[in-house]
């Protein structure tokens, strides 16, 4: 019986806006990764048969099938394709998903998924460029209806009754332990550096921040709901650049190529959700993905749940009964930052590593997505 393996995962360091990422060029970066998953694993480009990568700003430099592009400038073998996908911020776990299904029909026996977003240079929105982009059906069908993921973030605070020093408490939370991951070396060998044009060398993520207080993020005035709002740039995800692949493969293939799987991807599910509040559907997408693989909650030694806003991890903790001390132990995209379509394969790389180091036997993955979408992942150590 076929399977589906992780045998490689690899990032660069996640960029703060106009921080030290954004001199590069998302092909680029994108070609980066890939020129270190073929190094750390000793592959010969060649071989791989498909690049599926995501992004969500599929506009400017962004364009042109983005996964095409990084291939290339990589310079692996003309005969190595590209396609670009795009799940909102959940666009490469998708990728992830894609590959995986598609090693397992056989379609595949070798295949990159990751994704990129530089936020720096595709801003948030561009594609749109003011326009409504949801379509008539949509809007007679949610009476006028403007989805915002920020007021999305505060209905969910709304709905669960969750307070501002909630809220704060979580983000404090998240940047401690990315700080601590980050000086206990947790993160070194998912990273590939990177030096950027200017001949500065980044290493490590540049949206931790260390030090700060509950009284300095409680100053802080409300991003999305002036009166009365929760939501602040502090309890957010940060603009953000950066990029992840993940080599997959099947433990057949890998033990012919020489190469030590890291996790199987156990199951996979896609689900969808509230599209106007938004940011609820990883809680659906847990409890699809638990029943598809007869596993309980308390099975899962590990939870990556995106950091888009703090009350989406706070509603999924409520809703699902997980233990708090399993989620997001290296921090999230409070702390390290959202590169939008490079967060899923980011996640996905840190996770496995995470497992790797831990012994956990399970780890479950899940972000929200426009749309009211929501993907969620269950790896299994090998």
């Amino acid at each position: 019986m076929r399977d589906a393996v992780i045998a490689a995962a690899v990032r660069t360091p996640v960029g703060k806006r106009n921080g030290g990422l954004s001199e590069i060029q998302p092909a680029d970066l994108s070609a980066h990764v890939l020129t270190a998953l073929a190094d750390r694993a000793g592959l010969d480009p060649g071989i791989v048969e498909d690049v599926i990568w995501g992004c969500v700003m599929q506009v400017g430099e962004q364009t042109g099938d983005i996964a095409r592009t990084a291939v290339l400038g990589a310079g692996w073998p003309e005969s190595v394709p590209g396609v670009t996908v795009d799940r909102q911020c959940g666009s490469s776990q998708q990728a992830v998903s894609f590959a995986a299904a598609s090693v397992l029909a056989g379609h595949y026996d070798v295949v990159v998924a990751g994704g990129v977003e530089s936020m720096s240079r595709v801003p948030m929105g561009s594609s749109s460029a003011g326009k409504w982009p949801f379509g008539e059906g949509f809007k007679a069908r949610y009476r006028g209806a403007v989805p915002n993921q920020g007021i999305g973030a505060e209905m969910i605070v709304e709905r669960w009754g969750f307070s501002r020093t909630e809220l704060d408490e979580f983000s404090l939370d998240s940047h401690a332990k990315a700080a601590a991951a980050q000086d206990e070396g947790r993160f070194a060998a998912e990273i590939a550096a990177v030096t950027n044009p200017s001949g500065v060398k980044v290493e490590a993520d540049e949206g931790v921040r260390r030090g700060s207080t509950l009284e300095a993020l409680g100053a802080l005035k409300p991003a999305f709901k002036p009166e009365g709002g929760t939501i602040t740039a502090a309890n957010s995800s940060q603009i953000s650049d950066g990029a992840a692949a993940l080599l997959i493969t099947t433990s057949e293939k890998a033990a012919e190529l020489g190469l030590t799987p890291l996790a199987r991807i156990h199951t996979a599910v896609v689900t969808g959700d509230d599209p106007v509040i938004m940011l609820t559907g990883p809680i659906p997408a847990t409890a699809l993905a638990l029943k598809r693989s007869g596993l309980g909650i308390d099975d899962i030694g590990v939870f990556e749940v995106n950091e888009a806003f703090a009350p989406v991890p706070l509603a999924w903790l409520k809703e699902t009964g997980a233990d708090p001390a399993r989620l997001n132990p290296n921090g999230g995209a409070i702390a390290l930052g959202h590169p939008l379509g490079g967060s899923g394969a980011r996640i996905m790389t840190t996770l496995v590593h995470h497992m790797q180091a831990t012994g956990a036997r399970y780890g479950l993955q899940t972000m929200c997505e426009g749309g009211g979408q929501a993907n969620a992942t269950i790896l299994e150590l090998l």
